[in-house]
């Protein structure tokens, strides 16, 4: 690791999955993450941004800190704004300012889910959601006021230990005896939080700079998806598909979700890193995790 960029690390939204699974990956390479949730340090206010900026000087912000409630920032669309998009703006400037390397993680909501083929960090966004727009807002924000280094790492389904994640309500639900309607038409490649986070540290390693598409390899419906984690976690129940139509006919005010958001890896091999591991394998590699620690 180069020590200058990892001299001191903030990470955002320290209470959620991306950020405990980054603050562990560093950690096991021997670098200590100031991880700060939100009664430390609310990103939505400039004034709490300056005084991290003026306390802890870092080097380098692990943008984790989101409004991740999709369903939620229907009816919160100004709060979703503020969090996910403004928000960033005002740590991309501060970033500059303090010749900080910003990371700031987006989503495949920005893609309307028309494409027939995985997005590129270059195809055209137009998100269909409250939520997806605001996280659009945020990566407009941050290049508007980019600081001299910079990551933008769109994902998709991320899922990991200490977080609420389709995996674990899945698993919840399955040991309840409930029965489960599981859209089949809805086709992504789920994200392993820890595998994410190892990929973000390896395209630092690699002075990568920009707009990033990072997933885990292959893709799934949410109806097999769905089925997956069933059969990794030994479970069984009624799981029944359904279509996108049928489950807003259940719950008209859901937000909209793209059909097809699978994002297109590519470039990472061309910059000389590894692929991240096909999604079967990391759902394994979550299964043994929430054994380890007893519990999601």
């Amino acid at each position: 690791m180069k020590s200058q960029l990892y001299d001191k690390i903030v990470i955002t939204g320290a209470g959620g999955m991306l950020a405990r699974s980054l603050a562990e990956t560093l950690k096991q390479r021997g670098v200590d993450a100031i991880p700060l949730g939100r009664a430390a340090l609310d990103i939505a206010e400039e004034n709490s941004v300056q005084h991290m900026f003026r306390e802890h000087r870092p080097t380098l912000v692990l943008n984790c800190a989101a409004h991740t409630k999709v369903d939620l920032c229907e009816d919160e669309p100004a709060k979703a704004d503020a969090i996910n998009g403004y928000a960033v703006g005002t740590l991309a400037m501060l970033s500059r300012e303090y010749a900080a390397t910003l990371v700031h993680y987006s989503t495949d909501f920005v893609f309307d889910g028309s494409s027939k083929r995985p997005y590129r960090v270059d195809d055209p966004v137009h998100p269909l959601s409250a939520y997806g727009r605001s996280k659009l807002l945020g990566e407009q924000q941050l290049q508007a006021k980019p600081p001299q280094r910079w990551l933008i790492v769109r994902t998709a389904w991320a899922y990991g230990v200490g977080g609420v994640n389709f995996p674990k309500i899945i698993v919840d639900r399955a040991r309840q005896g409930q029965p489960l309607k599981v859209v089949d038409d809805e086709i992504g490649s789920p994200t392993y939080t820890l595998d994410l986070a190892q990929a973000t540290l390896d395209l630092l390693d690699r002075d990568a700079n920009g707009i990033w598409h990072v997933t885990n390899s292959n893709q799934v419906s949410r109806y097999e998806y769905a089925r997956a984690i069933l059969d990794e976690f030994a479970l069984k129940t009624d799981l029944m598909p359904i279509t996108t139509a049928d489950w807003f006919k259940i719950r008209p005010k859901q937000a909209r979700r793209p059909a097809y958001s699978v994002l297109d890896l590519d470039p990472i091999a061309r910059l000389g890193g590894k692929p991240m591991r096909p999604w079967r394998e990391a759902l394994r590699a979550f299964h043994e995790e929430v054994d380890r620690r007893g519990s999601f």
